[in-house]
């Protein structure tokens, strides 16, 4: 197949993300009405509403995963096929990730208590970060990818108290040690 009908495979699938967490009511950008490329507050109530914030990080170590699983998986796939898997998968994590039942599980379960889901622009922005992640682990040694993932990981954790590990921990099994660390505790 030839590279742009997976490249248009890759933007369909964007699209119908987006338009299903339209119809899903789901704020096309921040409420306060403008764009950032940057929003570093995590406590805030712009959090995940802006182009890029803290958790762009995890996203990017969402690629770096994807590109593994679907290495071992799906390794007689070609690598463009691979990659629009990968784009399903996280498209389908961030429609998913914006239900009620899991706004309700961040606030319940993680220090993410005025969280009330993803803008449609971070959500894209999410997608487009994997898609980083994912283009940077077929280009670097496996060495490397691990390495980068170590250093996001300890690097948002120790800025914010919180990162991709954490964030599964607390959403599967919440501690309240860890809780209580991450409110500054």
């Amino acid at each position: 197949m030839k590279r742009r009908v997976y490249v248009a495979a890759a933007l369909a699938i964007v699209a119908a993300a987006a338009a299903i967490e339209f119809a899903m009511g789901r704020l096309p950008m921040c409420r306060c009405g403008y764009v950032k490329l940057w929003h570093g507050v995590v406590n805030s109530s712009e959090n995940s509403q802006h182009i890029t914030d803290w958790y762009t990080f995890s996203h990017v170590i969402h690629g770096i995963g994807f590109y593994a699983l679907l290495w071992f998986a799906a390794r007689r796939l070609p690598p463009a096929a691979r990659f629009v898997l990968a784009v399903l998968l996280e498209a389908t994590w961030e429609v998913f990730e914006n239900t009620p039942i899991v706004i309700d599980r961040y606030r319940a379960a993680t220090i993410a208590l005025d969280y009330y889901g993803d803008s449609i622009v971070n959500s894209m922005s999410d997608i487009g970060a994997m898609m980083l992640g994912f283009w940077i682990a077929r280009r670097l040694p496996v060495w490397a990818s691990v390495a980068l993932v170590v250093v996001l990981e300890v690097m948002v954790g120790a800025i914010i108290r919180d990162n991709l590990t954490l964030n599964i921990l607390m959403l599967i099994h919440p501690f309240e040690t860890i809780k209580l660390w991450q409110l500054g505790g």
